[in-house]
């Protein structure tokens, strides 16, 4: 049975890099939010209790009942996790005189307590809080501080309960690794063994166990999380794994070709779909940017389900589900049963009446690609930027025909191509073209042109929850730019996009 850490979410925004941090570590853990606990088992080795943008004092503030854990398990508070724990035990936690956010300095640690073995005097640790504790239970003894809060950390008496009130998460928190291994490993007795190996031969063995000699049939998008899925599924199932790639119109220059020639060469049992013509049809004259996702969503499950309905016996749908889909399904804002379905197969409807089973639902993305690493897919499929799933559907800005498809995805693989021949693709974490509904006067030659204009973007991020514009050379721009204009009938004008989300997104639709 593989050690288990619990996060228990209050609401923060660091929740997830919690456990990524956790995980980095080769511990597995899971994010449960405060009002939808789960059943605390054997393999649980201790409990981690994250921030909050609230306040113990709020009418609404998160809080569970603590003693029942108190004392039975390891517990690390961190932030609001660390105040609710002194609140709850009668402590006095109050507003800051000056709300504390950014780098600070611990002025005092306790290197004999466990939890800060090798964390350093003067370690640069980050806080984030608007209220702090100004004074712990009788019980609770203060093990580190900086020049403005006495309380940075503490410890129960007699418990292997400890408190946090600034982020150890947080790169910035210098030490802030050592700490969490400190609280993994040593007090909580963690192996540390659940790496990608383990992962893989646990999840085949789980599968073969789970689906026997059952066929599943399986959406593929070309991109990292599918194709992920669909190894694990082929290991587990050989040739009882039926996989279906669509070509709606809609992808790169060439894909179609490429991906499914890539997937036969992984030995995945894969059928090509032709239903460009489909999904041109259903788009025609449609502009308005969710009535477009609504069609490619819809003619995809046509599509799938005719298709699927060819297969004979099929009992199950794979699907590439990873766990930032799962935890936003059930979160503290608002739990739900209900898993988001959108990433691979545009959410299939209840009539299917297959049961889905999902690999990759308790990984985060970038151990989707350490999985991958290790099933030996090729990097061209793992280090593949993501693409949306309704395609260049929502990078042609207005109407679609099949023109002006052809204009983007010339467009986007002269941009695509160079940055991988400048060495380039790897730094950017997204990168595209956009076909603008504008038209501009150019020269060629002699002749005047009105033209259409497109818009490069490339973005760095660590999951699309942020990012920020990609400072290419602007030798390498004006190349793209010169190549694009020249060789592309149709555009003569090239803009760069230098947004940062927030405010505005990754993609323009």
């Amino acid at each position: 049975m593989t050690d288990k850490i619990l996060i228990f979410d209050f609401g923060s925004q660091y929740t997830q890099l919690i456990a990524r941090r956790v995980r980095e570590l080769n511990v597995y853990c899971e994010i449960h939010p405060y009002n939808h606990l789960p059943v605390i088992d054997e393999s649980v080795k201790g409990i981690i209790l994250s921030g909050s943008p609230h306040s113990v004092f709020d009418d609404e503030a998160p809080s569970i009942e603590l003693d029942s854990i108190r004392g039975e398990l390891p517990l690390l508070g961190v932030c609001y996790g660390a105040q609710l724990t002194a609140h709850e035990a009668g402590g006095n936690v109050a507003k800051s005189e000056i709300r504390e956010y950014g780098r600070a300095k611990l002025s005092f640690v306790n290197e004999n307590n466990p939890l800060m073995h090798l964390v350093m005097p003067k370690s640069q640790v980050w806080m984030s809080h608007g209220d702090t504790i100004k004074k712990l239970p009788e019980d609770f003894t203060v093990i580190a501080s900086t020049a403005d809060v006495e309380v940075a950390a503490y410890q129960i008496e007699g418990e292997q309960t400890y408190g946090l009130q600034f982020h150890p998460e947080v790169t910035h928190s210098v030490d802030g690794k050592q700490l969490l291994k400190n609280f993994l490993v040593d007090i909580c007795g963690c192996s540390q063994d659940w790496t990608p190996a383990h992962f893989v031969e646990g999840t085949v063995a789980a599968l073969k166990e789970k689906l026997g000699n059952d066929k599943v049939v399986m959406g593929l998008s070309g991109g990292v999380d599918s194709s992920v899925a669909a190894m694990l599924l082929h290991k587990a199932i050989g040739k009882n794994l039926y996989c279906i790639f669509v070509d709606n119109g809609l992808l790169r220059k060439n894909e179609f070709e490429t991906v499914l020639h890539s997937y036969e060469d992984m030995g995945l049992n894969v059928k090509g779909v032709d239903a460009k013509a489909d999904f041109y049809k259903a788009l025609e004259g449609i502009t308005d940017p969710e009535l477009k996702r609504k069609a490619i969503g819809r003619v995809f499950i046509e599509v799938f389900d005719d298709e699927a309905h060819k297969l004979e016996e099929v009992q199950w749908l794979g699907q590439g589900t990873i766990y930032p889909d799962v935890i936003e399904s059930v979160s503290v804002k608002g739990p739900s049963a209900t898993i988001k379905s959108h990433h691979n197969v545009g959410g299939l409807p209840d009539f299917m009446k297959l049961k889905v089973v999902e690999p990759l639902n308790t990984l985060f993305k970038d151990e989707v690609r350490r999985v991958g690493k290790e099933l030996e897919i090729k990097q061209t499929i793992l280090g593949r930027h993501p693409f949306p799933g309704p395609g260049l559907g929502i990078r042609i800005l207005g109407d679609i025909t099949p023109e002006k498809v052809r204009i983007l995805q010339e467009v986007d693989h002269i941009f695509i191509q160079g940055l991988k021949d400048h060495k380039l693709y790897d730094d950017v974490w997204q990168a595209g073209a956009m076909l603008l509904p504008v038209q501009s006067v150019g020269v060629m030659g002699d002749e005047r042109t009105y033209e259409n204009v497109v818009a490069l973007r490339a973005v760095t991020s660590l999951d699309g929850m942020t990012a920020d514009w990609v400072h290419l050379p602007y030798e390498f721009l004006a190349e793209v730019s010169n190549k694009i204009i020249n060789r592309v009938k149709g555009v003569n004008r090239v803009v760069y996009d230098i947004s940062s989300k927030p405010p505005a997104t990754i993609e323009w639709e």
